[in-house]
């Protein structure tokens, strides 16, 4: 595995952690709002949810592709990653 190959999956690593943990955090201030507003706080964190599961799928196929086709999966994964940053930049300033 080369260099560049290892780093891009710890850093895709890292960021399925950062949002798991930003996932909690909407999890706790839904937990404490009013039942109208939990109704859309859960809607939300479902989507988040989803699309990290999308990016965690991806980031399996990163790790198991061959050296062929990385590059490829590497492309497709960056636009889920964007996708996904996208989804929690908007969540988070409907939150605050």
């Amino acid at each position: 595995m080369t260099d560049k190959r290892k780093a891009y999956e710890e850093k895709f690593d890292a960021q399925l952690k950062e949002w798991s943990a930003e996932i909690a955090l909407l999890n706790a201030k839904a937990d404490k709002a009013r039942a109208r507003a939990k109704i859309e706080y859960y809607k939300i964190i479902e989507s988040l949810q989803g699309k990290q599961d999308v990016a965690r799928a991806k980031l399996q196929e990163l790790k198991t592709a061959g050296d062929d086709a990385w590059e490829d999966i590497r492309t497709s994964a960056e636009n889920v990653w964007a996708d996904v940053k996208s989804a929690f930049q908007s969540a988070a300033s409907r939150f605050n």
